[in-house]
C-alpha cells in the first residue's frame, strides 16, 4: 500500500507541475490581453497633469523594460527568471522588485489569512456538530439564522458595521494591524497585545462568510450520515450514540471539508482585498488591486501566479487528507 501511495503522490505531483506550468501562461496572457501597458498609463497621467513625455524617452523605457518584445519572449524571461533565479520581475508601480514587495507585504497577509483559516474551521466544525445532534433546537435555529446573515451579508458591509460598534464602544475604529505609532516599533508583548487587538475585526470580516458557508456545509452532511443504515446496525448492536457520531460520522462528514481546503485558502487569501481597502490593512490584496487598475504586469501576474500554485497545493492536500479519512476515496486513489 506504501508503493501505491507513493505512485499515487508521485501522479500527482508531475499533473501538478503541468498545472502550474499552463497556468503561468494564462495568468501571462491574461495580464498582457488589455490593450497598453503600465508605460501607457504612466504617459496618460502625465498627459492628463499637463507634463509631456518625449517619444524618445517611452522608447528607450520600452526597450529597456522589454515592453517592445513580443509576448512569447516576454513570458520566456519572465517564467525562467523565476524558475532559475528567484526573480519574479521588476514592479513598475512601486519602483521595485516584485521579489521585494512580495517579502514586504506577504508576511502580514499570510499570517491573517492562516489566523482567519484556522478560525473558520474551529468555529464551522463544532457548530455544524452541534446542530445536526440537536437538529430542530433553540441551538440549531440560532446557529442557522446567523449562518444565513452571515452568508448574506457582503464582508466589506460586515467590516464597516464592526468598525461603527468599536467606535463607539472603544472610541477606535481599529483601522489597520497597529495602532500609529506602533507599526514601526520594535517587536515587544505591547506590540503583539495591539496586533491581537487589531486582528479581531479582520479576522471575524474575512472569516464570517467562510465560516458560515462550511457550518451549514458541516450541519448538511452530519445529518445525512446520522440517517445511514450504518448507524441504526451500530446502535443495534450496543454501541454509544456518542461513540457512533464522533468515531465515524464526523469522519465521513469532515470529507467535503477536506476537499475544500484548497480553494479554501485562496478564496481568504482573494476575500481580503476589498476588505483591505475598507479596514487600511498592510496586505497583498490592496497592492494586487493597484497592480491590476495600472497594468503592473510582473507584480500583478506574480501574485496571481502565487495564488494559483497555492490553489493546486490545497488541491493535493486535500486529496490527501480524503485518502486518509474515507478508505472509499483511499480505493479509488491507489487503484492501480
Amino acid at each position: 500500500m506504501n508503493k501505491k501511495f507513493a505512485g499515487f503522490a508521485l501522479r500527482k505531483l508531475a499533473i501538478m507541475i503541468l498545472t502550474v506550468f499552463l497556468i503561468s501562461f494564462a495568468v501571462f496572457f491574461i495580464i498582457t490581453l488589455p490593450p497598453g501597458d503600465f508605460l501607457t498609463n504612466y504617459i496618460g497621467r502625465m498627459a492628463d497633469s499637463g507634463e509631456s513625455v518625449p517619444p524618445e524617452l517611452v522608447a528607450e523605457l520600452r526597450a529597456h523594460y522589454g515592453l517592445d518584445q513580443p509576448f512569447v519572449v516576454q513570458y520566456w524571461k519572465w517564467i525562467s527568471n523565476i524558475l532559475f533565479h528567484g526573480d519574479f520581475g521588476y514592479s513598475f508601480l512601486l519602483s521595485m522588485p516584485v521579489t521585494s514587495v512580495i517579502k514586504a507585504y506577504i508576511v502580514p497577509t499570510m499570517v491573517l489569512s492562516l489566523v482567519t483559516m484556522v478560525f473558520t474551521y474551529l468555529i464551522s466544525i463544532p457548530i455544524g456538530i452541534y446542530s445536526a445532534v440537536r437538529q430542530y433546537s433553540v441551538g440549531d435555529y440560532l446557529f442557522t439564522t446567523i449562518g444565513f446573515i452571515g452568508m448574506a451579508v457582503p464582508n466589506f458591509l460586515m467590516g464597516i458595521i464592526l468598525m461603527f460598534i468599536s467606535f463607539k464602544l472603544t472610541g477606535n475604529t481599529m483601522l489597520g494591524l497597529f495602532s500609529p505609532g506602533m507599526e514601526t516599533a520594535p517587536w515587544s508583548m505591547a506590540k503583539f497585545i495591539d496586533l491581537l487587538k487589531h486582528s479581531i475585526i479582520p479576522v471575524l470580516v474575512i472569516g464570517l462568510m467562510n465560516t458560515c458557508s462550511l457550518m451549514r456545509t458541516m450541519r448538511g452532511q452530519m445529518l445525512d450520515e446520522l440517517g445511514k443504515n450504518y448507524v441504526m446496525a451500530a446502535r443495534a448492536k450496543g454501541l454509544k450514540a456518542a461513540f457512533i457520531r464522533y468515531k465515524y460520522c464526523v469522519r465521513a462528514a469532515l470529507n467535503p471539508i477536506a476537499s475544500s481546503i484548497g480553494w479554501s485558502l485562496v478564496n481568504i487569501f482573494t476575500g481580503t482585498t476589498i476588505v483591505a481597502i475598507v479596514l487600511n490593512l498592510p496586505s497583498m490584496g490592496r497592492v494586487m488591486h493597484e497592480a491590476l487598475l495600472d497594468q503592473d504586469m510582473y507584480l500583478a501576474g506574480s501574485w496571481l501566479f502565487l495564488m494559483a500554485i497555492m490553489t493546486v497545493l490545497g488541491t493535493f492536500i486535500s486529496d490527501l487528507l480524503l485518502a486518509w479519512l474515507d478508505p472509499r476515496a483511499r480505493n479509488e486513489y491507489l487503484k492501480g
